[in-house]
């Protein structure tokens, strides 16, 4: 990936008052163990993994980091997971929007030919030419199957759509 400075220049870029088609691509913070018990239910956050104290410290960072760059938010989404949804809103960033295109795609056999996976990168091409950075707050599965990274507990990818719809990264988030 860039250098610590080609970072900073990247993300001067995005708080540019007339930047456009930039998406940033999060991970949820913090939340310990890994898949989702089999009794999962969306809305029921007792039957899924939560975040922890530190996860929760750790939205809050992100959201703060997220400010102090001056960046503009178009809007905030996220899936209906709680995990990402409490990483969402305690970034307090905006409002927060729950897309189901975003939820986590872990049982999936092949995330990257999933049609979520499609109506996530028909969203981030939509974006292309809108001013404002878009926030999505899912899951690693859902990041690596439309970028080939695999992002930690709390950080971002950030892409933007070129013509062909094909996403470009252009570079991360810091983890808090």
């Amino acid at each position: 990936m860039a250098p610590a400075n080609a970072e900073d220049e990247i993300w001067k870029k995005v708080s540019a008052p007339k930047a456009t088609g930039y998406v940033l691509l999060l991970r949820h913070a913090i939340a310990p163990g890994v898949g989702d018990p089999s009794n999962l239910k969306i809305g029921d956050c007792s039957t899924q993994r939560n975040l922890s104290q530190e996860g929760r410290a750790q939205a809050e960072a992100i959201g703060a980091w997220l400010k102090s760059k001056k960046i503009r938010i178009a809007r905030v989404e996220s899936s209906r997971w709680c995990r990402a949804i409490d990483t969402a809103r305690l970034m307090g960033i905006g409002k927060v929007r729950e897309n189901p295109n975003l939820d986590s795609l872990f049982q999936d056999d092949d995330p990257s030919a999933d049609p979520r996976t499609a109506a996530t990168k028909e969203l981030i091409a939509k974006h292309r030419n809108k001013r404002g950075l878009l926030v999505l707050v899912f899951h690693q599965v859902n990041i690596t199957a439309l970028t080939g990274i695999a992002p930690a507990s709390g950080e971002g990818v950030l892409v933007r759509a070129k013509r062909s719809g094909e996403l470009k990264v252009m570079g991360l988030s810091p983890t808090p």
